[in-house]
């Protein structure tokens, strides 16, 4: 099981969405700037309060919390 010490959820910051270090930045908002500045460069004159850690534990939370499942294909 992963640790995530730099994810934080707390119900007075942001109705309690997961956040890095308890910053009003959530793991969302940060999996959207990836996807939106995917040169590291750019993203951190963006945020420049992200570090690498927070970004390797936003995506590796987010695909901790995805549902993986099989779904069955019927022939056509």
């Amino acid at each position: 099981m992963a640790t995530f010490d730099r994810i934080t959820s707390d119900p007075a910051v942001l109705n309690g969405q997961p956040c890095i270090r308890g910053l009003r930045l959530t793991v969302r908002r940060v999996l959207e700037a990836l996807a939106t500045y995917p040169d590291r460069s750019e993203l951190r004159g963006e945020y420049p309060e992200l570090e690498d850690e927070d970004i390797r534990q936003a995506l590796e939370y987010a695909a901790a919390n995805l549902d993986d499942r099989v779904v069955e294909l019927r022939p056509t």
